[in-house]
């Protein structure tokens, strides 16, 4: 049986959050912003069932029982945003380019949980459950998720794919959907292989400019 939590409002919260990434000084990008950058709100479509990743407060009625993480094919629902974090020690600094390699937390806007995976088999498929976890962007190392792309940073354009540092895993879609009460939502779970379930794009969002010149020629930052 499924559970839910206690929803918060998600309309101030995102007007907030937008207002904070836009005063003056703080670098939000235009819209031609090539690369995705530390410290970013961004949608991520899954290009081959095109749905975008979303979570919520509703918790799974199986596995782990934690905030669960599907896609929809809504592209205005605010619980669709994400936010691009370094680790827990750092090493991505607000508007720093997202190296090809790099490890990142996605941490879901709305409710401060990161993107999370473990050994528990996903609800529909059997894959290895996704799921949303921690409290106010803090959780644990299973957290975080290897940025796989070609080149040297991760571009707007690009299709990536996210492989979990911890348990090896790709962020994929497959396309079985749930009944009540998300009915119609996709199942997101990790699947062992990189294929064509599993790349990703960068989508609407706010993206800080790059703080650092990425031609440069520098990898550290």
């Amino acid at each position: 049986m499924w559970s839910a939590g206690r929803g918060r409002a998600a309309g101030p919260a995102l007007l907030g959050l937008l207002l904070t990434l836009l005063v003056p000084g703080s670098g939000a990008a235009k819209t031609g912003a090539r690369l995705v950058t530390c410290g970013s709100v961004l949608k991520l479509f899954n290009t081959q069932h095109r749905v975008r990743l979303h979570s919520h407060d509703i918790k799974y009625g199986s596995g782990s029982g934690q905030q669960s993480v599907t896609g929809v094919e809504a592209s205005d629902d605010a619980n669709s945003y994400w936010r691009i974090r370094g680790g827990s020690e750092g090493g991505c600094p607000r508007g720093s380019p997202v190296r090809c390699g790099q490890a990142v937390r996605l941490t879901h806007v709305l409710t401060g949980k990161n993107l999370h995976t473990h050994h528990f088999p996903s609800p529909l498929s059997n894959n290895q459950e996704v799921s949303a976890f921690g409290e106010d962007g803090e959780g644990d190392d299973l957290d975080l998720w290897t940025v796989r792309c070609s080149g040297q940073h991760w571009e707007r354009e690009a299709a990536v794919r996210f492989q979990h540092v911890g348990t090896s895993v790709f962020l994929s879609v497959t396309g079985e959907q749930y009944g009540s009460p998300i009915r119609g939502q996709h199942e997101v779970h990790g699947m062992p292989s990189a294929n064509t379930h599993n790349t990703w794009k960068a989508m609407e969002g706010i993206f800080i400019k790059p703080s650092v010149d990425p031609s440069a020629g520098h990898d550290e930052l």
